[in-house]
């Protein structure tokens, strides 16, 4: 176990370094933050202002809409920093030399789908409460970050598993990024198309910060089941496939 422990900490070790190293990376983190101060601090007055000249109820539409945005961006973010790791640790192969180790694979694909998981959860809870957004309570907001956090070790697989390199990450993080925000638009839908919507992972964290905000009522322990159970699976797919293309180099 003290030999797992001490080669983990050299993997998160190393990690750090290379995004220390690299200036994308390394700020790529930190942009939700900026993005939640500026909009607690630009958006509510503006969106004030424009209601009283348009008589429509945007400010009412801040919080559902705001909130679903730093929750998919977060994962989004966290995920694409872990996925360009493995894509340059599959390059230098870091991955194949840790089958050599007396660290088992297990143990590292645990390691590569939890630090994710663990960093955007942090990242989330900090996140929506600087953007003046969140589930009514600590409880229900600790529920909807856990819900959102598999989607950070998704989008990781997503680039491992299709990006041959950085340029074509980039490419592929926009499209996905794409789809995955559609579920967001939920809030303006109505019958069959609303649900059809399930299809995306994103959909089901969305609807469970809407059920528990009011926004959009529902059953939310059902959200939160589909959020963890689908993207736990589509992760599971996914690496297997990364560790295909692998053994295939």
């Amino acid at each position: 176990m003290t030999v797992r422990m001490s080669l983990v900490r050299t993997l998160a070790g190393v990690d750090a370094l290379q995004v220390r190293r690299d200036p994308l990376l390394r700020w790529v983190v930190a942009v939700p933050l900026f993005i939640a101060v500026a909009a607690r601090a630009v958006l509510p007055p503006l969106l004030a202002r424009l209601e009283a000249r348009v008589d429509l109820p945007l400010v009412a539409y801040y919080d559902p809409i705001m909130g679903v945005a730093l929750l998919l961006l977060v994962p989004m973010l966290v995920g694409m920093v872990t996925g360009f790791l493995l894509l340059d640790q599959r390059d230098d192969r870091t991955i194949t030399a840790v089958q050599v180790t007396p660290l088992p694979l297990r143990t590292y694909v645990a390691f590569r789908l939890a630090a994710p998981m663990v960093l955007s959860i942090v990242m989330t809870l900090l996140t929506l409460p600087l953007a003046g957004v969140g589930a009514p309570g600590p409880l229900p907001l600790l529920v909807v970050t856990l819900a959102a956090s598999p989607a950070a070790p998704l989008y990781a697989m997503v680039l491992a598993a299709f990006a041959t390199n950085k340029v074509q990450g980039f490419a592929l993080i926009k499209v996905v990024g794409a789809i995955t925000t559609l579920p967001a638009f939920a809030l303006f839908m109505d019958g069959p198309a609303k649900l059809l919507l399930g299809v995306v992972p994103t959909w089901w964290p969305t609807r469970l910060y809407w059920s528990l905000t009011g926004a959009d009522a529902g059953p939310a322990w059902l959200f939160a089941l589909g959020a963890l159970i689908y993207a736990s699976v589509l992760v599971i797919a996914l690496w297997r496939r990364f560790m295909r293309r692998l053994l295939e180099t």
